[in-house]
């Protein structure tokens, strides 16, 4: 694959994990579009909401902006974490594929926007820079 190719792989997926990171940040930070309900069904504490929210939009900051490798990679470490953990969450008290599909694709363009990543981007040049 080209070096052309991965990068716009990197920037769509990685636009797209960026929206919903940060759309879904602000939802839960404000608790708006449905999200208590969801996280009541789950089983858990309303305050999560405003926490995941405060964690999802600096994520999507972390990712985005130059540099800084070693805190991109802590953001992407937890939007894995948050989605896989919702998703297992949906899936343990007895809901559906459709109801984790939201999680699953964001998991899944978590992976790949780590994956695509720009050389520039990946902590393994802070140590080759060293």
């Amino acid at each position: 694959m080209s070096s052309k190719s991965k990068k716009i792989i990197y920037w769509v997926v990685t636009i797209f994990l960026s929206f919903g990171m940060l759309a879904g940040g602000i939802q839960q930070l404000i608790q708006i579009g449905g999200y208590v309900e969801i996280i009541k069904e789950l089983g858990y504490p309303k305050y999560l909401l405003s926490i995941l929210g405060v964690w999802k939009i600096l994520g999507v900051i972390a990712i985005l902006i130059p540099k800084f490798p070693i805190l991109k990679e802590w953001a992407y470490a937890g939007f894995f974490f948050t989605m896989s953990g919702a998703m297992v969450s949906h899936f343990a008290v007895g809901q559906s594929i459709t109801d984790a599909l939201p999680s699953l694709i964001l998991l899944l363009v978590t992976v790949l926007s780590w994956y695509f990543r720009p050389e520039s981007r990946k902590f393994i040049q802070l140590i080759k820079q060293t």
